[in-house]
């Protein structure tokens, strides 16, 4: 018994290996930001918001929130409104943590996401990075790209202070 039990658990194990792999085969994109390491008396962690929005006018597509997530009685959350361009768009109207959109904030150093792009329209988007830091600056960086991709594709841009390089790779 003990001995089908393995093969089993085996089997299941390579069943769900095969399908937590399949979602890194679909169309998307990996997108990377770079948090600099500022030189600065009192360093607090930026608070990032990370989201897609057609050129013209319509929804966005929050790809995540980098926030205090661990403080009590949800309080990190009073600090949202500082990333100001998301918050007007989107971030007042959800309620926060948000399921595989919300995380804690980052660190100095390159932090790649994968995003599934399904269901995205056919058009010219952007990939928008806002970071803004207590006792310090608040930055937008504003990435180009257009969906469907035909091919791979990489469009990159870069802040000034708050946020370094930002890149969307694009998988078709």
């Amino acid at each position: 018994m003990r001995n089908i039990r393995f093969k089993t658990t085996a089997t299941l194990a390579g069943g769900i290996a095969t399908l937590a792999a399949a979602p890194a085969l679909a169309a998307g994109a990996e997108i990377s930001v770079t948090i600099p390491q500022l030189k600065v008396a009192e360093y607090h962690r930026p608070y990032v918001a990370i989201w897609i929005e057609p050129k013209a006018a319509g929804a966005v597509r929050n790809v995540a929130v980098w926030y205090d997530v661990d403080m009590k009685n949800n309080e990190g959350t009073k600090w949202l409104r500082d990333i100001r361009g998301w918050w007007r768009k989107t971030g007042r109207t959800l309620t926060m943590p948000v399921n595989g959109v919300s995380g804690a904030t980052k660190a100095p150093g390159t932090h790649k996401i994968a995003s599934p792009l399904a269901g995205l329209a056919p058009g010219s988007y952007e990939l928008v990075v806002e970071a803004a830091r207590e006792v310090g600056g608040r930055e937008v960086v504003r990435v180009p790209f257009s969906w469907p991709a035909k091919a791979p594709a990489t469009a990159k841009a870069a802040g000034t202070a708050e946020l370094g390089a930002v890149s969307i790779a694009l998988k078709p």
